[in-house]
């Protein structure tokens, strides 16, 4: 079943139950998603991957207010939006560990004899690939930088 789908359904369940921040996080994925299909040059059907980059991008936003908020003192500003993410994270697939995605890092760096920073752009374009979906790129940045240096 495609996430699309997967989102139409749990729409309904969070209506049906009155859940307004199920609701909201559900609505702004759905709408993403619409948007995403009418942008020019892209096909009728979203692939999967497009799918999840989706969310991702969703997840990444609530994530990063949620810390602004925090840092404000806005503990009652925070809380929905880490509801939301909650809610968001049941359609990705399961995160890898840190130490997954720096096997994978290490095993890049030595497929590509990189040797330093000049080279953290392959190594970036490789792994980023390679995990897309299943890791967010600011790990992955920060561990390849730690195994350049």
């Amino acid at each position: 079943m495609s996430l699309q789908k997967q989102v139409m359904d749990k729409m309904k369940e969070a209506m049906k139950a009155k859940d307004t921040v199920a609701l909201q996080a559900l609505r702004a994925v759905k709408s993403a998603f619409l948007l995403a299909k009418t942008e020019t040059g892209v096909q009728a059907e979203l692939t999967e991957e497009q799918e999840i980059k989706i969310i991702q991008k969703q997840v990444k936003q609530r994530k990063d207010s949620a810390a602004i908020f925090l840092k404000q003192d806005r503990q009652d500003l925070a809380e929905p939006e880490l509801a939301e993410i909650a809610v968001l994270e049941q359609f990705l697939p399961e995160a890898l560990s840190e130490e997954k995605i720096e096997e994978v890092v290490l095993a890049t760096i030595n497929k590509l004899g990189a040797s330093g920073m000049q080279d953290m752009g392959k190594v970036m374009g490789i792994v980023s690939k390679e995990l897309a979906g299943k890791a967010d790129g600011k790990t992955i940045s920060i561990l390849v930088k730690k195994n350049l240096a």
